[in-house]
């Protein structure tokens, strides 16, 4: 239930975030019901098709699976409001645990059923963790500069967009060039990777309230679509994913309406492209093949697309290769099989590298890889030695990585922090304005819950240095220009 205060301030409302349009309640309830008609259907066929041999691990994968969509149909029923943070974390474990079994993933096949066992039971006591507290958190709305200011007026807003031809070039140079001096490359990275995200929002969010003209339509398409591929050129896509998703988010909360055809379409993109991402990475990275120049990335991209479409062993679809690439369920069954079996706990050891994260580099040169945690967690379990973490970085995952660290009870600790600290933001944002400290904040959560493969000190780096720019500079502007 929304917290609404009994004296409201003017235009105080809960109403500024919401997806679906929060003032049409009719409509919640409707895509409500609709999803837990999906979901019983679904279900249903997953309970028919599935590929699993232990009556028990299929009791289990369908409650997980139920559990990861429990909080977006409440969410739905809500009204869509309060940015989807806590959902995207939750439903995002249908892929990386339950489906792979349901589905027998292959890497599963190594492993005892009681470990399979254990390693869902994991997930589900994680997600009834989070679920529950998430449910049972109360509190009061913000009301200091921090929740109530916002930081970008109208006349600002309609500039914001050219500020993805700044994250454009950026992209394209340090990718393609030797411009970006080495010494201040994060720093960089991490100013035009925060403008980036602030720019799409926003101007998506215009799009969808039909604020843009056509000349802004086309600068976002003609800017967008070229940093979705040269940021996947590298072969990792969770950047090009975490985009596509803030845009989406920007574009259904202005305009109250999903545009289910960008979002098949960027769906049957992303589907082929991880299914031939394997091979692309065999060639690129393991054979040393040299990496494209610009004027490749159609043929590049051509080739890429090649290895997705082609068929494998077994006859699978290119979505399920998809979810096989996602999947992080074989990564929990290595560490429950193994701690404290035959490797203690670590106790915490990786969560010292969280703090140290938010040194600024300036400050400490010398200061540790923000992946450092993923590599203590591969030389540790013996996935790869001390060198082969320089080129190779292995997906863990927070529910590992919190199991690994203190078995089920952190599996459990990790689900009450989601549940806690994401709930406690939504109420204290309940009446932010959407260009507010805090707005800005939800925003930027909302696109880091799409990263479920990062360690906990690589998910606060890499966030910390956005919240400084996404925040620092609508600020910025505005004091030096008064917009």
């Amino acid at each position: 239930m929304e917290f609404v205060h009994p004296n409201p301030l003017p235009h105080e409302t809960p109403t500024d975030y919401g997806m679906l349009g929060a003032t049409d309640a009719e409509r919640g309830r409707k895509l409500f019901l609709m999803g837990v008609a999906g979901l019983c259907g679904l279900l249903v066929y997953l309970a028919y098709s599935a590929n699993v041999d232990d009556p028990l691990h299929l009791i289990l994968g369908l409650v997980m699976f139920a559990l990861s969509v429990l909080p977006s149909l409440l969410w739905a029923r809500s009204g869509g409001s309060r940015f989807p943070v806590f959902e995207t974390i939750l439903i995002l474990c249908a892929n990386a645990y339950a489906l792979p079994v349901l589905n027998s993933h292959e890497q599963l096949a190594t492993y005892a059923p009681e470990v399979i066992t254990r390693s869902s039971v994991t997930v589900i006591l994680y997600q009834l963790s989070a679920i529950l507290t998430y449910l049972t958190v109360r509190g009061l709305p913000g009301r200091s500069r921090f929740w109530r200011e916002s930081l970008i007026t109208r006349e600002l807003e309609k500039f914001i967009i050219y500020g993805l031809i700044l994250s454009t070039l950026y992209i394209w140079a340090s990718i393609f060039t030797t411009w970006v001096p080495r010494d201040f490359e994060s720093v960089l990275r991490a100013i035009c990777y925060g403008i980036g995200i602030l720019c799409t929002f926003i101007s998506t969010q215009r799009w969808g309230r039909g604020e843009l003209t056509r000349t802004d339509k086309t600068v976002l398409v003609c800017t967008l679509l070229p940093q979705l591929f040269m940021m996947s050129v590298g072969l990792i896509l969770i950047g090009a994913i975490s985009l596509i998703g803030i845009g989406l988010l920007g574009y259904v909360s202005g305009g109250r309406r999903i545009p289910w055809l960008v979002l098949g379409l960027a769906f049957a993109i992303l589907a082929v492209l991880h299914t031939g991402k394997t091979q692309m990475r065999t060639k690129y990275w393991e054979e040393r093949h040299p990496a494209p120049t610009f004027s490749q990335l159609p043929a590049y991209f051509g080739e890429w697309f090649n290895y997705g479409l082609q068929p494998t062993s077994g006859g699978k679809t290119v979505s399920q290769k998809m979810l096989e690439r996602t999947s992080l369920m074989h990564i929990l069954c290595l560490i429950v099989d193994n701690t404290p079996a035959r490797q203690d706990y670590l106790y915490g050891k990786t969560y010292g590298y969280v703090l140290p994260q938010l040194i600024p580099r300036f400050f400490w040169p010398e200061k540790p890889r923000s992946h450092v945690a993923t590599y203590e967690l591969g030389v540790y379990y013996g996935l790869q030695d001390e060198a082969a973490t320089t080129t190779t970085t292995i997906a863990f995952g927070l529910l590992a990585e919190a199991y690994a660290n203190f078995g089920l009870f952190g599996a459990m600790l990790l689900g009450v922090f989601w549940g806690f600290w994401v709930k406690k933001l939504q109420i204290w944002s309940t009446f932010s304005p959407m260009f507010s400290f805090a707005g800005l904040l939800m925003v930027l959560l909302t696109a880091w819950s799409f990263n479920a493969e990062l360690t906990m000190a690589a998910w606060v780096s890499s966030l910390q240095q956005a919240v400084v720019v996404v925040l620092g500079v609508p600020l910025v502007l505005r004091s030096l220009f008064g917009l």
